[in-house]
């Protein structure tokens, strides 16, 4: 059943290879309890509110088998909550699921409704630490956006409290067919598909720009209109 490993949360720390001089990447678990609040996980903040963060970025999640991938390419282990995420999950291709769908994690009645959003797009902020965690950082961006792997952003539909261990259930699917990764690949190596975003119900406002951006940009010239004699 598709569940959550790990629950990790993290504080801006001064770091001299981050953009703004500090970030919040270096997320740690917690156990017990956690509350998910509007604008994401009590405990954890975000240092660079201008890239991250908001309620189209509340909380972040990645795949244990997608952490799995890398350890295969990378050669070496990686910890749940490595690549920054907040909910490490298991049993779910997250890359799989349609934009718009909705997982509920926890207790029936106490626990979360999450939506999917956006997508994790790789920074130098992600290179600087996984230099700083001991990996190669050389072409670590592209080799992350190759892959195709890059783990969805939730928004917060409904606050509760879930655990480590918890369930997730699909409880809704729009049917659109664009997934994660599909937006992943509109965002940054194939711009040519950002039209296909603008199908999505409540498509987050970051993706909403540059899809509406693309179409103005590329939209044929209007003709020349006659004169009237």
């Amino acid at each position: 059943m598709p569940h959550v490993l790990t629950i990790s949360v993290g504080r801006p720390q001064p770091k001299e290879w981050a953009g703004l001089g500090r970030t919040a990447i270096d997320k740690r678990a917690v156990a017990g309890p956690v509350a998910v609040e509007p604008l994401g996980l009590a405990g954890d903040a975000v240092g660079d509110t201008k890239h991250h963060g908001g309620p189209d970025q509340a909380v972040s999640a990645y795949a244990r088998e997608d952490l799995d991938f890398w350890e295969a390419e990378l050669g070496r282990p990686l910890r749940d909550g490595q690549f920054g995420e907040n909910l490490t999950t298991s049993g779910l291709d997250l890359n799989a699921l349609e934009v718009g769908t909705r997982l509920h994690v926890g207790d029936p009645a106490e626990g979360a409704l999450l939506e999917v959003a956006y997508v994790r797009t790789p920074c130098n902020d992600f290179k600087g630490w996984m230099g700083e965690s001991g990996f190669d950082p050389r072409a670590w961006v592209k080799r992350f956006t190759a892959a195709g792997r890059p783990g969805p952003y939730l928004r917060v539909l409904k606050a509760g409290t879930i655990t480590a261990g918890d369930a997730i259930e699909v409880v809704h699917r729009p049917g659109h067919g664009i997934t994660v990764r599909d937006m992943f690949v509109a965002l940054n190596t194939d711009r040519s598909r950002l039209p296909e975003l603008l199908v999505i119900d409540g498509l987050s406002a970051k993706a909403r720009k540059k899809a509406e951006e693309f179409v103005q940009r590329t939209a044929p010239p209007l003709p020349p209109v006659e004169p009237v004699i």
